[in-house]
């Protein structure tokens, strides 16, 4: 009887697997054979996890940016579905060798203007945006079209010390600019909008105060928060994210990372006010922050001692819950990573991490090793299939019947793993 229950139980569970979606190469195209690269920060400019609109669509066009091998900062467009991609390129070239120093494109559908952040890593940002509707009116592609390069982003000030741009749309059609303030380890996470032609500021959403225990008692005084995503679905903006401390000490070892725990909170109004998990405002965007000892937004708690990644990735499904991968060195490896690009190479694994409707959290271990220090993407599709892109683009899915056991397989390679 024992036998015949297993049998029943493994064939169910290759049935679902059978399930989980296979994807294939619809088209593969080559926009630069010359662009710069290099390795800094295990990241490479062109191409990097926090980078979420290199590659945008918009109405009939697509549109997508990178540095040459000259270092110039190269803006692409193409009519879809499949016309030829011409391109531009803006009077800026990359200052420094650091794959932080990515480009940004944000469109504005109030006005069609096409805006442009880059080459900023605690620096100073530079910023462009275009003439009115050249991202729908199909003008010619040619950099006249675009502003001159200032160090504001149009009429706002962000400062000196700029890193992570991303530009968002949020659910009342609004273009926002997402930026840290501020180093690694002591820094706010800043917000600003545009809106009729000008940009006004939001404010700080996450900062530094606070003081974070570590659990070999160390104590640090400042952090800063790293998100996976800046994600809005119908009219919840949703954040996950990781702190990351300034003092090493609350690490076991110091060539580890302190980046610790992962956090959520979410917004009913564009970013202005922040609710923890269980649904209490606990924040205020420019006056009242969240923090390291916000209560309540802990979902996932983990120490500075496992190589935690910070920026890796996140979607929403169609019931409104988010859903995460985060990925570290699990604890029946050790307890103390003390190289993390050696441990999360050897031993590091990703981790899909989803909400309930009731705001419970459920972790599942995605069963293949990264076997590198790099981050994974998820994707899900209107059919809430679930598709996660590791490193090296192995990409395993799971479907929604199989979501709550995770039942992953490689789709390209396509061995099911029980």
């Amino acid at each position: 009887m024992l036998h015949l229950t297993l049998l029943l139980i493994v064939g169910a569970l290759l049935s679902l697997c059978k399930a989980a979606p296979l994807v294939s190469l619809i088209q593969n195209g080559i926009l630069d054979r010359n662009g710069v690269f290099f390795v800094s920060f295990d990241g490479v400019v062109n191409v990097n996890s926090f980078q979420i609109s290199a590659v945008l669509t918009h109405d009939n066009f697509q549109f997508a940016a990178w540095y040459t091998s000259s270092r110039a900062a190269v803006l692409a467009r193409r009519q879809l579905p499949s016309g030829s991609w011409s391109t531009l390129q803006l009077p800026h070239n990359l200052s420094t060798n650091d794959s932080h120093n990515v480009i940004a494109l944000g469109i504005s559908p109030s006005d069609g203007k096409i805006h442009v952040a880059l080459d900023c890593h605690s620096t100073r940002v530079f910023y462009t945006s275009s003439e009115t509707n050249l991202a729908t009116s199909g003008a010619s592609w040619v950099a006249s079209r675009f502003g001159p390069i200032t160090n504001t982003i149009g009429n706002l000030n962000v400062g000196s010390v700029v890193t992570y741009p991303q530009f968002v749309v949020n659910s009342q059609n609004r273009l926002q600019f997402v930026y840290r303030s501020g180093v690694s380890g002591n820094g706010a996470t800043q917000l600003a909008e545009y809106n009729n032609g000008v940009w006004s500021n939001v404010g700080s959403w996450a900062s530094a105060s606070g003081t974070y225990t570590s659990t070999n008692g160390a104590t640090s005084g400042a952090r800063n928060l790293y998100i996976h995503g800046f994600t809005y679905h119908s009219g919840r903006l949703h954040i996950a994210g990781t702190w990351r401390e300034q003092n090493g000490a609350v690490m076991c070892n110091g060539g580890g990372l302190t980046n610790h725990d992962t956090v959520y909170i979410s917004s009913d109004d564009q970013g202005r006010t922040w609710n923890n998990n269980a649904g209490a405002r606990v924040g205020t965007s420019g006056s009242n922050p969240v923090n390291v000892n916000t209560a309540g937004l802990i979902v996932d708690p983990l120490n500075a001692d496992h190589g935690l990644m910070n920026q890796e990735s996140q979607d929403v499904d169609s019931s409104g819950q988010p859903h995460v991968i985060i990925s570290y060195v699990p604890g029946r490896f050790g307890q103390c990573v003390t190289n993390y690009v050696a441990g999360r190479t050897s031993n590091g694994r990703a981790f899909h991490l989803y909400r309930s409707s009731s705001g419970t959290w459920t972790k599942v271990e995605i069963p293949f090793p990264l076997n590198t220090v790099g981050r994974s993407q998820i994707v899900i599709d209107q059919a809430d299939n679930i598709y996660v892109v590791m490193p090296f683009v192995r990409i395993v899915t799971a479907s929604k019947a199989s979501v709550g056991i995770i039942i992953a397989r490689d789709a390209v390679q396509a061995p099911c793993e029980l």
